[in-house]
């Protein structure tokens, strides 16, 4: 369950599966691994899996902890789709 096109495609299909950047169709691995809109935010990601491997991202407990910091940051995946702004030194430091 998710606000992004992939999800969209299945379940509304009335609602723009496209990605803001261009993409034809926004799936999980595109705002995690590819989309420009995000890329400030990537490097907490790329500390759990250098290469972004979604397996690693998702099942693992470090993967986990990143993802929910880049959700969290970044605002990837909310229902207005409108990424927030690049990672501030004076949020609080991702969990431990």
């Amino acid at each position: 369950h998710g606000f992004f096109g992939e999800y969209f495609a299945h379940f509304v299909p009335t609602n723009d599966q496209s990605c803001p950047c261009g993409e034809p169709l926004q799936t999980r691995e595109h705002i995690l691994a590819e989309c420009p809109i995000y890329d400030d935010h990537r490097e907490t990601l790329r500390e759990a899996s250098e290469d972004l491997i979604i397996s690693d991202l998702l099942g693992t407990e470090e993967g986990i902890k990143a993802l929910a910091t880049f959700i969290r940051q970044s605002g990837a995946f909310k229902k207005l789709d409108q990424p927030n702004h690049p990672p501030d030194d004076s949020e609080p430091p991702s969990m431990p």
